[in-house]
């Protein structure tokens, strides 16, 4: 499973002490998948260096194996559930996850 993470362009509008909000609670959101989740993380990457400002579209990647599903949509609900003051996380941030079968080359 592979969760994309791209950054909206309201939280490069947002206050410096706003945006400093935001790296605590996504650290928050995402610590400990696997004993929370059953999630364990087999790479990130984050792709950021190259670009600025918000992204069109992603920038940031979990490879992960998921136990199910329900796992894959509680990883996303992270974003509706964390709170930043009045807000929730997906005003910052934006989440999907991509589902599929390993493919049929490439792998060691």
């Amino acid at each position: 499973m592979l969760f994309r993470l791209g950054v909206t362009q309201t939280y490069f509008d947002a206050s410096e002490d706003e945006r400093s909000a935001v790296h605590p609670a996504i650290l928050r959101a995402f610590d400990d998948l696997g004993e929370r989740f059953g999630v364990r993380v087999l790479g990130t990457l984050d792709d950021d260096r190259l670009q600025t400002g918000a992204a069109g579209e992603w920038i940031s990647y979990i490879l992960a194996d998921a136990p199910d599903l329900a796992a894959a949509v509680r990883v996303v609900d992270l974003l509706r559930e964390t709170r930043i003051g009045s807000h929730r996380l997906w005003r910052y941030l934006r989440i999907d996850a991509r589902v599929g079968r390993p493919l049929m080359f490439g792998n060691c």
